[in-house]
């Protein structure tokens, strides 16, 4: 049971990183216009959309003057989402 839990620990950690490399990749092109066709970019905001959009609905002040900081909002959430509940599931696999 416990090579079990502790599987699915890692995979969850993984899972979070990658996600985690998603939004910031997603942040990086919002800085320039890319083309909005482009399969990478629908991937990347596709795959963020609706994350972020639920965030700034529920935060509404984190679009200030031009700015959006939903994305660090985001990444400072993931990690301590993983930090919690990986560190949670190593301790109960031990």
């Amino acid at each position: 049971m416990t090579v079990l839990i502790t599987a699915v620990a890692r995979i969850l950690d993984l899972a979070i990183n990658i996600y985690i490399f998603i939004v910031i990749a997603r942040a990086l092109i919002s800085w320039v216009s890319p083309d909005p066709y482009n399969p990478i970019v629908r991937f990347l905001h596709s795959a963020t959309d609706p994350v972020l959009y639920r965030l700034r609905r529920l935060l509404p002040f984190l679009q200030a003057g031009g700015f959006d900081l939903s994305p660090i909002v985001l990444l400072l959430l993931l990690s301590v989402v993983q930090q919690v509940i990986v560190s949670f599931l190593l301790q109960l696999a031990y």
